[in-house]
């Protein structure tokens, strides 16, 4: 090692003079002590070899379909392997200072970070996630679509609002449309779990602020307060659409298609 960088595995830093083991396929990079932690099939990198502190979501997606950033395939699937037995899952907080420092070293390695089996408490991997989320420049749905999400929610009828919804969801941009399909799924699973206590209403609640946000990167109090009830009515009738919309999303092999 020339230049001092951070372990794929462990995060520590691998100092100058030290010797590493690098991937020729992915770059994964690490210790040598920490070959024995390292997942046996590379991660996808994204554009960037660090991702940025910062971004919109496309800035921390693979280059190729479906458009969803590693760090989220990673928390979700270490959810799903042992969480779904937990009660109040994303609603119950995770520590802090432990949610702060995963995702600092998740960013730090652009996502390719395979120890989140290491991490005790679930809820500190949930925590990653929809810190993650709400880090974003902007919400999931877009500034420009937000208000046309709102509306389409707000149609008083399920049929056409669900119609509405379908149309709006195929103009987000290739990497929020991939992810959204992709979390949606997930938390279908989630609110099916007789454990998890946390049905469609309770996981609104938790996510209608991270995936819908504001109009705005600076909304007004009047405005927060009257976004805050129809974020969660949002993300409600988004769960509402059946699982195989959201399937075609993820499953496609091509990039643009939107199915119908």
């Amino acid at each position: 090692v020339i230049r001092p960088e951070p372990c794929g595995v462990c995060g520590s830093r691998i100092r100058f003079g030290k010797t590493a083991i690098k991937c020729c396929q992915c770059q994964l990079l690490l210790h040598t002590k920490c070959r024995e932690q390292c997942p046996s099939l590379c991660v996808p990198r994204p554009h960037h070899h660090t991702w940025p502190r910062e971004g919109v979501l496309a800035d921390f997606a693979p280059s190729t379909p479906p458009l969803v950033p590693a760090l989220v395939v990673q928390c979700v699937t270490e959810v799903e392997t042992r969480g779904l037995t937990e009660t109040g899952l994303y609603r119950v907080p995770g520590a802090e200072q432990l949610v702060r420092e995963w995702k600092r070293k998740l960013l730090r390695t652009g996502g390719a970070l395979p120890t989140l089996s290491s991490v005790t408490d679930i809820h500190v991997v949930c925590g990653v996630l929809k810190d993650f989320l709400r880090g974003l420049k902007e919400p999931l749905v877009t500034f420009s679509l937000h208000p046309a999400f709102l509306r389409a929610a707000d149609i008083p009828d399920d049929a056409a609002s669900d119609t509405a919804l379908r149309h709006v969801v195929s103009k987000l941009p290739p990497a929020n449309r991939d992810t959204l399909a992709f979390l949606m799924l997930h938390l279908l699973r989630v609110s099916q779990s007789p454990d998890c206590k946390m049905d469609v209403l309770n996981l609104s609640r938790v996510f209608g602020p991270t995936l819908v946000g504001h109009s705005s990167a600076n909304p007004t109090p009047l405005a927060i307060m009257e976004d805050t009830p129809r974020q969660c009515k949002v993300v409600a009738r988004l769960l509402s659409l059946p699982h195989s919309f959201w399937r075609g999303f993820v499953e496609t092999e091509q990039e643009n298609l939107v199915p119908i």
